[in-house]
């Protein structure tokens, strides 16, 4: 058996290096997180370790094919035993890598399936966690009910975000820009953010404005300042957001508040990264409705990858019972989230994001 340690980014990308290297016959013996350094011990991050192998099937002389046979007549039942539950998870997992291959799960990972399904979850992404469940059912001797395997997709999402970088805002940075489409609740979550860092950090805030083209949102801003007692300016062209920066200069974070379409014009964003440098003046979110869908939330991100994106803000929880876009989000795009918000109450209905709160979302077994 030819056995080989991989090192990648994410678990797809490990996946594809394996069967690129071992074909589609291997089979993942252990994966876990580990952490590389960077330069100078600087800058590490975390990647995916995986150990695979892969039998080189070598070619057999006739006479020894004659004496294999005689001693396979011998072997015990569990040794067949042992050899089909191998031969059926390669099957499997062959059939994962190639999208299918469900009619061939347990029942508990069937229910598991389903259940990923019904969260809308992506192909991919479902793909990933169920490939690493049939490895941990047949390591496990083959047994567990659906919910001990429930417990293992909790377990193995929590293990999977956690190379992500989650909480709020990291107060290293002057800058809080929201940037997202329309109503989804940007200026409603920069105010509960704002209320927090006055209320709880006993920062020193104040408002930035560029969302110009919808005035219910400049007062609805207005309207929150006031009862902060925090200051906003409001910027209409590049001058004015020059001067508001100038003028906010003692203020220990200023909250941007823009709108949507100013990210998806190339001349704007250009211009803006003369005034602020985005990596290390600004902390950005992009904000997400968990009511969209997988393939929206995909071409909003698209388009506001124009500039950085630190994290993610999912709002709107309580308004559904799927989150599966959620994690297909985090997984494929490697970023990880700030805030989820569940409500219009500032500066209430906001809760810090943390790997065991997704993996509760999608799972519904309790944080551990």
């Amino acid at each position: 058996m030819k056995v080989k340690k991989f090192v990648a980014s994410s678990m797809p990308e490990a996946m594809k290096m394996i069967r690129a290297e071992l074909g589609n016959d291997a089979v993942i013996l252990n994966s876990k997180v580990v952490q590389k350094k960077g330069f100078l011990g600087l800058f590490s991050r975390k990647n995916i370790e995986v150990i695979a192998a892969v039998d080189p099937k070598p070619t057999t002389p006739p006479v020894q094919k004659m004496k294999e046979k005689r001693k396979e007549r011998t072997e015990p039942l569990r040794d067949e035993q042992l050899l089909k539950e191998i031969h059926e998870l390669k099957a499997t997992i062959r059939q994962l890598s190639q999208g299918g291959g469900v009619e061939h799960y347990p029942a508990p990972l069937k229910a598991i399936d389903a259940h990923l399904i019904d969260q809308e979850v992506s192909d991919d992404v479902r793909a990933m966690f169920m490939s690493t469940l049939l490895q941990r059912w047949y390591t496990s001797g083959a047994n567990g009910s659906y919910d001990e395997v429930k417990k293992w997709l909790y377990e193995e999402i929590v293990n999977t975000l956690s190379s992500l970088s989650f909480g709020g805002i990291s107060f290293q940075k002057k800058f809080v820009n929201v940037v997202g489409p329309t109503g989804v609740g940007k200026t409603t979550t920069l105010a509960k953010m704002a209320a927090d860092c006055v209320i709880k950090h006993r920062k020193k805030v104040a408002f930035i404005t560029t969302d110009t083209y919808r005035i219910a949102a400049i007062d609805q801003l207005k309207t929150y300042a006031k009862i902060l007692n925090v200051p906003i300016e409001v910027c209409y062209n590049l001058d004015d957001f020059r001067q508001a920066k100038e003028k906010l200069t003692s203020y220990d974070i200023v909250f941007i508040d823009t709108a949507g379409r100013n990210f998806r014009n190339v001349q704007y964003v250009n211009d803006l990264k003369e005034m602020i440098d985005f990596n290390e003046e600004m902390e950005t979110f992009l904000v997400l409705s968990l009511t969209a869908k997988w393939r929206d939330m995909k071409e909003i991100y698209t388009q506001f990858s124009l500039i950085p994106i630190h994290k993610f803000i999912f709002t709107k929880m309580d308004e559904t019972s799927r989150h599966g876009a959620m994690l297909n989000m985090m997984v494929q795009c490697g970023i990880g989230t700030a805030y989820m918000t569940h409500g219009q109450n500032v500066p209430d209905d906001i809760v810090e994001a943390t790997p065991q709160l997704v993996a509760n979302m999608i799972t519904g077994v309790e944080q551990q």
